[in-house]
């Protein structure tokens, strides 16, 4: 077995006034055999076979100030103090910690961040070695199963939220969600803040808009998706699950940040639907540049911790995420996480956050793909025509998009694309 199959890599940002060999070094050391000062027991022969290696400091730059603050400067430090930059790349042999998800996020991001040398440290990416798909199970679904499960081919699965997202009874959801599934949607959601309050019970809320979700199914043959927000204790969410499968659902729905990815396993193991990942709080660990990780490296974890889709944000957000990072985050989502003859291991990316009709041409001109759920709500929900053609709307624009129709065009012939256009 080759070493690239046996060891563990983390690629960083780091910003130091330290020289980077030596910033490197204190980063192996801090997440390995090491501390602050050599230890009786830490044997050459204990470094070789255990220690983080530097495999690659690959400088970029310098900065002026500090991005954070706290830092320090070396010892003896004279001069002028230069801030450098640079992507650093460790890796770990996977005996150190065996393949364990909780022990690898503490091996590749544990204490790195409030270490002092460093004004900036940030994770970029991590890879896994194949040994970690004995254990954990991944996506069960992914985009052909999620494609299967919603019956639709060809196009982007087009899904949206139940707005307002908390205050209405589980009968006021029920109907709310009969309108969406005659108005041709693939995918509803619970928003992540309705869970299971007094006035909307999780087993009322879930009974009643399943009931009817089966109701239509008998009448128009298609079975829409509804993600319920399971997020709770383990024991609550197993039986959360149980209760939608029991009712003929086919996913439900976790808070990420909230459960961690313990539960997220055990989740996995027990389900046999689809799990729809919520990022909510994804700010604390991704809107610094200069620390916590990107999205890259974490939706690796959750991906093999058993999620099928995560949100990804979308273009022209009402956040503060960049295009380029939601396209790059929706791409990778796409791609495998281990070579052949592995399995792909791809989940399905949901593009949300202030969508309408307006962002589809350029979404899809920016991913080149059609697998992705494009999720609105006020976008459905605000359209001027009401919310059945909120959806039409939404359904139009990717048409467009995906023959290559500019939007003003086709909306010319398309009312409800028109009106999206002009509200939005």
């Amino acid at each position: 077995m080759s070493e690239q199959t046996t060891r563990i890599e983390a690629r960083y940002w780091i910003e130091t006034a330290y020289p980077l060999a030596d910033a490197a070094a204190m980063m192996a050391g801090e997440q390995s055999t090491g501390t602050f000062v050599r230890v009786p027991g830490e044997t050459d022969e204990l470094r070789e076979r255990y220690a983080a290696r530097v495999e690659q400091i690959e400088e970029l730059g310098t900065v002026d100030e500090p991005s954070l603050t706290g830092s320090g400067l070396p010892k003896h430090h004279a001069g002028p103090v230069v801030r450098r930059t640079a992507h650093v790349t460790l890796s770990w042999p996977i005996e150190n910690m065996g393949p364990s998800l909780p022990n690898v996020l503490a091996t590749v991001a544990g204490n790195l961040f409030e270490l002092k040398p460093f004004s900036g440290l940030k994770l970029m990416d991590v890879k896994l070695p194949p040994a970690f798909l004995e254990v954990y199970q991944g996506p069960q679904f992914g985009v052909e199963g999620t494609r299967r499960l919603m019956g639709v081919e060809d196009r982007p699965m087009i899904g949206t939220i139940i707005k307002p997202s908390v205050g209405m009874s589980p009968e006021q959801t029920a109907t709310q969600v009969r309108m969406l599934a005659e108005a041709g949607i693939d995918f509803i959601k619970d928003d992540e803040l309705q869970a299971d309050g007094p006035h909307c019970p999780f087993d009322e809320r879930i009974t009643a808009v399943l009931r009817t979700l089966d109701d239509f199914a008998q009448h128009n043959g298609k079975r829409v998706m509804f993600a319920a927000n399971i997020t709770g204790e383990i024991n609550q969410m197993l039986r959360r699950h149980d209760l939608v499968t029991a009712l003929g659902g086919t996913c439900v729905m976790t808070s990420l940040n909230s459960i961690g990815l313990p539960a997220m396993v055990a989740l996995r193991r027990h389900c046999q639907l689809a799990i729809h990942g919520h990022r909510n709080g994804w700010g604390m660990f991704g809107r610094s540049h200069a620390t916590g990780m990107s999205f890259i490296a974490y939706q690796k974890l959750w991906r093999l911790a058993g999620i099928d889709h995560v949100h990804v944000n979308g273009i022209r957000n009402k956040f503060c995420e960049a295009d380029e990072s939601v396209i790059a985050s929706a791409r990778e989502c796409l791609t495998p996480m281990f070579p052949a003859p592995h399995a792909p291991c791809t989940i399905l990316p949901v593009f949300s956050s202030g969508q309408s009709a307006r962002q589809a041409p350029d979404t899809y001109k920016a991913l080149g793909s059609l697998d992705l759920l494009f999720a609105a709500g006020g976008g459905i929900m605000a359209h001027p025509q009401g919310p059945a053609a909120g959806v039409r709307s939404l359904q139009q624009a990717w048409e467009a998009a995906a023959r290559g129709i500019a939007l003003d065009e086709y909306a010319a012939q398309h009312t409800e694309l028109r009106a999206a256009i002009e509200k939005f």
